[in-house]
């Protein structure tokens, strides 16, 4: 493992700089409330799909684990149930597991952005006129990002929307009946070569989802809002009428996943129930046994209003614009993990 100082990156590092004033200028303008929060908990909330990182504080005699949080989302629900109103982080989240990649870090910048009394659709418009606003302060016309050999034109003018029934039913051939049918889903995945055996719906789900979905969205010179995710991808998203859907989406520039919201859940019966099976699901997959977070029911209790919250992978957003092929590219000091 080597510290390396990467200089060469401080042109696209001045790049990261810009953005963030300008997404801090656009949300102060709309009303957002920017939230500083600790990246310590003693609790999490339990998510079966991520693994976290495990420390410990010790004075004395005495020891306590801690945990770097993978978002804010802990914090930051508690503060909109005792009405803070219209917020946002813009910060450090740690996940562990995640091999670094172009795309991916153990260590990265988080934008999360909550307003209320909007659905998921609704927050969509303040999110697209963010990019709107990025992009004409940093271009100030319509840019190309390098797509393979080609360079890409992105227009944020408008969303390319499309549910992700119709995405599995474009790109996989998959049908909506299949699509949510566990045993026509697992059938219909083995007859397209896929391994099966000993692999949950949500493994199966998720290597199609990854191999012939995302690699087409937004590539048809719009960023792709991708809408309607199974209810098994959604453990804090409120569920749609058909009871097999959650109000999520997640949006996409050139194959690459920037964004993702929620209607956020307000019944806190419902959302310890979900906990209760994330727990355990962790358990079974021999996760790190965090604390449950508690503390994130009761403010659920007290009364969390109607609202919605999108995550952007922060990083990823300015390699967008940068032109970069890597968030790697947007750091003067990195740590490879590999040496």
């Amino acid at each position: 493992m080597k510290i390396k100082t990467k200089i060469e990156n401080l042109k696209n590092y001045k790049i990261f700089l810009q953005i963030q004033k300008l997404v801090e200028e656009f949300l102060e303008k709309k009303g957002y409330l920017k939230i500083d929060l600790p990246v310590l908990s003693p609790t999490l909330i339990p998510e079966s799909y991520l693994e976290v990182f495990e420390t410990e504080f010790k004075y004395f005699d005495r020891s306590k684990k801690l945990y770097l949080t993978p978002s804010p989302e802990l914090f930051l629900k508690r503060l909109l149930a005792y009405g803070i109103g219209n917020c946002y982080y813009l910060g450090k989240s740690f996940r562990n597991s995640d091999l670094p990649s172009s795309l991916h870090s153990f260590e990265f910048t988080m934008l999360e952005i909550y307003k209320m009394n909007v659905d998921y659709i609704q927050l969509s418009d303040d999110v697209l006129q963010m990019l709107r606003y990025i992009n004409n302060k940093i271009q100030n016309s319509k840019f190309k990002i390098q797509n393979g050999n080609k360079k890409l034109k992105i227009n944020f003018n408008r969303w390319e929307k499309i549910s992700v029934a119709q995405a599995f039913e474009k790109f996989a051939q998959i049908s909506e009946k299949e699509l949510f049918d566990y045993k026509l889903f697992l059938k219909k995945a083995k007859k397209k070569g896929y391994r099966v055996d000993n692999f949950s719906y949500e493994d199966i789900w998720s290597q199609i989802y990854t191999q012939e979905i995302e690699p087409n969205l937004g590539k048809n010179g719009y960023p792709t809002l991708i809408y309607d995710y199974p209810k098994e991808f959604a453990s804090l998203a409120k569920l749609n009428s058909d009871a097999k859907t959650a109000q999520r989406f997640e949006f996409y520039i050139n194959g690459i996943e920037i964004g993702d919201c929620y209607t956020e859940l307000i019944d806190w019966r419902e959302q310890e129930e979900r906990f209760i099976i994330e727990n355990k699901k962790r358990k079974i997959f021999k996760k790190i046994n965090h604390p449950v977070d508690k503390g994130f029911i009761e403010a659920l209790k007290y009364g969390l209003k109607p609202c919605s919250g999108i995550a952007i992978g922060f990083e990823r957003l300015v390699m967008i614009f940068a032109g970069v092929s890597s968030i790697n590219k947007l750091k003067l000091i990195d740590i490879n993990y590999e040496d």
